[in-house]
């Protein structure tokens, strides 16, 4: 049976909704830049080298950054208190926000018992993970060493339950929202959105639910794809990714999340 596309709801570099994507996507937008200040928690002196010399570095900082966010998430409203919310990595943010859209736009809300959630997510630290692996490393040096290393921000160790930012996500955005046909998560690389969205159309055909939220999220610790793909030599010298281009040179990362709520046609 043919499925429905009933909702949509996404988290992008210069668009915190559908609509606007789409009016990027119309006027040619570029919504790549440098990363943001304080984004790599490190000088990027230490971080930045060069094509021909970058060992443990990355030699570009330029990718498709989100802006904003925290002026438009709403934490409340949830099947979860929102100082929990707030306490976890902002991919957590992401992925609640994006699949609330989507389930908003099909006119659905939660408790729905037979709706649930398939999530592709990376598998790589987010940037709570590494701090959260920062502080306990640095908590377990000498007392002097210690104290001259935590200070400010790192003193206050992160919410522990940003270790686990591969399945939880999709876990806790199911129970926020009231998801009751089980969420799982998947990581497949850059395939991972379609494998979301193919999984999610099985449920609905084998009748184990009726709605299924299917989407993708990328907001790891983002210093770490700049250094591993500079690694593997993988990254566009020019800054710029050209998919299928005979110019082609590399990719160039972006992070963001988007979601489709699905059904079958024959309830849409």
């Amino acid at each position: 049976e043919p499925i429905a596309v009933v909702g949509r709801g996404c988290v992008l570099p210069d668009a915190l909704d559908p609509d606007t994507f789409w009016e990027n996507i119309a006027a040619g937008r570029d919504s790549l830049s440098a990363v943001p200040e304080g984004r790599w928690r490190l000088p990027h002196r230490f971080a930045m080298g060069s094509v021909d010399d970058h060992l443990d570095r990355t030699w570009t900082d330029r990718g498709g950054y989100v802006r904003g966010f925290d002026a438009v998430f709403d934490p409340g409203g949830f099947a979860m208190a929102p100082e929990e919310i707030l306490a976890l990595d902002p991919l957590f943010h992401w992925v609640m926000h994006g699949a609330r859209q989507a389930l908003g736009e099909a006119g659905c809300a939660g408790p729905l018992p037979r709706a649930g959630l398939v999530l592709g997510n990376l598998s790589y630290p987010t940037a709570a993970g590494s701090a959260f692996a920062e502080h306990v490393w640095l908590s377990a040096l000498p007392p002097s060493s210690r104290e001259a290393l935590l200070t400010g921000g790192r003193r206050e160790r992160p919410d522990a339950r940003n270790r686990f930012s591969s399945g939880l996500p999709a876990r806790l955005a199911a129970r926020a929202l009231g998801l009751g046909a089980g969420a799982w998560a998947l990581d497949a690389a850059c395939a991972s959105s379609l494998y979301a969205i193919k999984l999610a159309c099985d449920r609905l055909h084998d009748g184990t639910a009726d709605l299924m939220v299917a989407g993708a999220v990328n907001r790891v610790d983002n210093l770490f794809l700049h250094v591993g793909f500079c690694g593997l030599s993988a990254v566009s010298a020019t800054g710029r990714g050209r998919p299928f281009d005979r110019a082609a040179d590399g990719l160039t990362h972006g992070e963001g999340a988007g979601f489709v709520a699905l059904t079958r046609l024959s309830r849409a």
